[in-house]
């Protein structure tokens, strides 16, 4: 139900710069890794009683009835997950303690988006288009099934969809990973019809005039606007994520303070954690959420005597809901595999629990092949085939005992398999499906240690998301001590493996192999660190796994598993809270830089082309230009395009090739041919990026004299159109950024 339109006027008075914040270059088209634009996570050994912080291994408990009825069940369960184990109160103030957390974060990132594009008193026009790239198209499919006349409807079109890659027709549903959209839109129409049932009010549209001559606009507010509801639902789920890093730190540290501590790091370290305030609609908004609770339930099945049913039910959901949303996710699990498995041979978990892990990832997978409607990409996937090399060499198992060499080089010979194994699967499945959608990667990882260039693999080198780690990365952690409070709980680790080692080197495996055991999730958190180091500094935009795995980290700070040498001298209060108290000398001056960012949304160039589309073009006209460019037309223009940002198909991609010639030295003639090819009626040029490049050899005509070296030396393609596109194209709209090209056919 919508109120009568008042006027509110918008402040007419400029709104102080926002500070320049590190934005993908628009060069960068592709999808997240591969995606266009510039997002991160963690039962204790029995904390012990105070001052007994030398003594070895869990406390023995006595065992409680177990109470009446599933409410009980799940409160005693909660409570002994949490490891809590002192009564219902402390459970209950624990949670308390998350819920806080996560209504603070909440607040945090609404405060932030709001601030810095003055989101609600946009009109629809503007909010559509501040979703930029990938985020425009993936809210497109959530508008799609909104405005449909009923949701099944809905759901069949962008499974039958024919404007994404016209003329073909598609489902989006498998390709994109779209089931946020699908379940966002559900939630939408059934929120709407209650309280229209009921007489609710769920929005406000307000007259806002904008000054400097341009026309008022219609600008809603409250959750009955889709583009609100969007967000606002996003928002409110990485508020609870909050709450999980919470749990978390208190369950690997022992101690709520390590929860503290966790929290805090990553409110110190925001910029550096995640994006979701500025990019909400991308993949890992909605998918991180649940890696972080994924591995929270690995942590507890490491630690757990006894491995349940309910604990490996809800690994299998968590990996379900991390996976499906995102195409990025077997990248980031197949480092927890590979993190689990080395844990395994050096001794710290058994094989019966790993296999039990292992047998859960494949029918994860499994559920979600299927959800996807058979995507081959997860089947073909490293992690797939590192799946099936760990399970086959978990079976071959005694073989391996048999071999008459030393436990180091067993170690070697198993880790050794297993890479081979990998590789040698992964090509096999991909040759014999026919897969090279994710070719790129392997090219992408290949650009990074050898001089090997390619059109794909130098669209996202050149953007700086995709580039190594910032130098200046390290430096802020440092500043913000995370860093050294990192490296101090990993080298107490360290210092244990080695110790536990040497035991095992040295042939006194009875007593040791336990006391291992006992300890598999240290190792394995140690390892997830390493394998999420090596990722951030190959590729700068995946520090965002690696910023809040820090924080996880740091929370050991208070485990007196690892410092009950130090805790039986000074209360663990005192060190937390010094070291706390000096990480917030810069972390409350990054939250008050973030803080200060205010700016206002406005893109008029874009808004005059949308609106010259709207009413200047045909329904069924067919469009091609930039990724970021297309996505635009598509949601709000409703035109067909030829391609977009979603850079992980392998004829995407070699679409996306075609249509970017326009900015090679190639003759128009053949340009022209080609887009005719591709059924294009009218394509957009920005002469912007004809000349821009974010260092030396990144210019879209350099790019493409990498690729077609046979016309470097030509003047552009482009520079030539922005002059005079005849013969071959018409100018039919300009301005100052976009003009706009009509194909002429023969």
């Amino acid at each position: 139900m919508v109120l009568q339109a008042r006027s509110k006027h918008r402040d007419t008075a400029p709104r102080p710069a926002r500070p320049a914040r590190s934005s993908p270059p628009p060069l960068s088209g592709a999808s997240e890794v591969g995606a266009g634009e510039p997002g991160p996570e963690r039962a204790p050994l029995s904390p012990g009683r105070r001052g007994a912080a030398g003594r070895k291994g869990p406390r023995a408990e006595t065992a409680a009835p177990a109470p009446d009825g599933v409410a009980g069940r799940l409160a005693a369960g909660l409570r002994w997950a949490l490891g809590l184990r002192r009564g219902r109160g402390r459970t209950w103030s624990t949670l308390l303690l998350a819920s806080f957390a996560a209504l603070l974060h909440w607040s945090h990132i609404t405060h932030l988006f709001e601030n810095d594009r003055h989101f609600s008193h946009l009109s629809t026009l503007e909010r559509e288009m501040a979703f930029r790239t990938e985020m425009g198209l993936y809210y497109s499919y959530f508008k799609t099934i909104v405005e449909a006349p009923s949701f099944l409807n809905g759901v069949w079109m962008i499974m039958n969809d024919k404007l994404t890659e016209y003329p073909l027709v598609i489902n989006t549903l498998k390709r994109f990973n779209l089931y946020p959209e699908v379940i966002l839109a559900s939630w939408y129409r059934i929120y709407t019809r209650i309280m229209d049932l009921i007489g609710i009010q769920t929005k406000i549209c307000w007259t806002v005039t904008r000054g400097e001559g341009l026309s008022p606009i219609e600008s809603c507010e409250g959750l009955g606007d889709p583009a609100c509801f969007y967000v606002a639902v996003i928002f409110m789920l990485n508020g609870l994520m909050m709450a999980l890093f919470f749990i978390y730190g208190t369950y690997l540290s022992g101690s709520r303070l390590g929860g503290l501590v966790t929290v805090l790091c990553f409110f110190f370290n925001h910029g550096e954690c995640t994006r979701v305030m500025w990019t909400p609609p991308l993949r890992e908004s909605f998918s991180y959420p649940f890696l972080v609770l994924q591995m929270l339930l690995v942590t507890h099945i490491l630690r757990a005597t006894k491995l349940y049913r309910g604990s490996l039910i809800a690994l299998c959901l968590s990996n379900v809901f991390f996976m499906l949303p995102w195409q990025f996710a077997q990248f980031v699990l197949l480092t927890q595999i590979s993190s689990l498995f080395a844990v395994y041979v050096v001794g710290y978990i058994d094989i019966y629990k790993l296999r039990k892990i292992i047998y859960i990832h494949m029918i994860s997978l499994v559920l979600c092949f299927v959800l996807m409607f058979g995507n081959s990409m997860l089947l073909t996937s490293y992690y797939a085939s590192s799946l099936v090399v760990i399970w086959g060499m978990l079976a071959v198992k005694p073989q391996f005992l048999k071999m008459n060499v030393s436990e180091l080089s067993l170690w070697v010979i198993q880790g050794c398999c297993w890479l081979c194994g990998t590789v040698t699967l992964k090509y096999l499945t991909s040759r014999i499906f026919g897969i090279a959608d994710d070719a790129h990667i392997g090219n992408l990882l290949t650009s990074k240690f050898f001089s090997y260039k390619d059109f794909d693999t130098l669209l996202y080198t050149c953007a700086a998301e995709f580039d190594f780690m910032e130098k200046e990365t390290p430096l802020r952690y440092t500043k913000t001590l995370l860093l050294p409070v990192v490296l101090i709980v990993f080298a107490a680790i360290v210092r244990k493996i080695i110790s536990d080692m040497w035991g095992v080197t040295a042939k006194q495996q009875t007593h040791t192999r336990k006391h291992q055991f006992d300890h598999g999730e240290l190792v394995y958190h140690a390892l997830q660190l390493l394998a999420y180091t090596v990722l951030g500094i190959l590729i700068m935009r995946l520090k965002l796994f690696l910023t809040p795995h820090m924080c996880v980290m740091a929370s050991l700070i208070c485990s007196r598993q690892l410092f009950g040498w130090l805790f039986g001298k000074v209360h663990p209060g005192t060190v937390v809270f010094a070291v706390l108290a000096a990480m917030s000398i810069q972390g409350s001056a990054n939250l008050q830089t973030q803080w200060n960012i205010v700016g206002e949304f406005s893109n008029l160039p874009q808004e005059e082309l949308i609106e010259w589309i709207r009413y200047s073009t045909k329904p069924d006209a067919v469009f091609a230009g930039a990724m970021p460019t297309m996505a635009s037309v598509k949601l709000s223009a409703l035109r067909p395009v030829v391609n977009h940002p979603h850079y992980e198909d392998a004829g995407l991609r070699a679409r996306t090739k075609i249509v970017y010639s326009m900015y090679s030295r190639k003759a128009a003639e053949e340009v022209r041919r080609d887009l005719v090819k591709l059924k294009v009626n009218y394509y957009i040029l920005e002469e912007s990026w004809c000349i821009r490049r974010s260092k030396p050899g990144c210019s879209m005509p350099e790019i493409w004299d990498v690729e077609d070296p046979a016309n470097a030396g030509k003047t552009p393609l482009c520079n030539i159109l922005v002059k005079d596109s005849k013969p071959h194209f018409t100018t039919v709209f300009q301005n100052s950024v976009y003009k706009v090209l009509e194909v002429i056919k023969e």
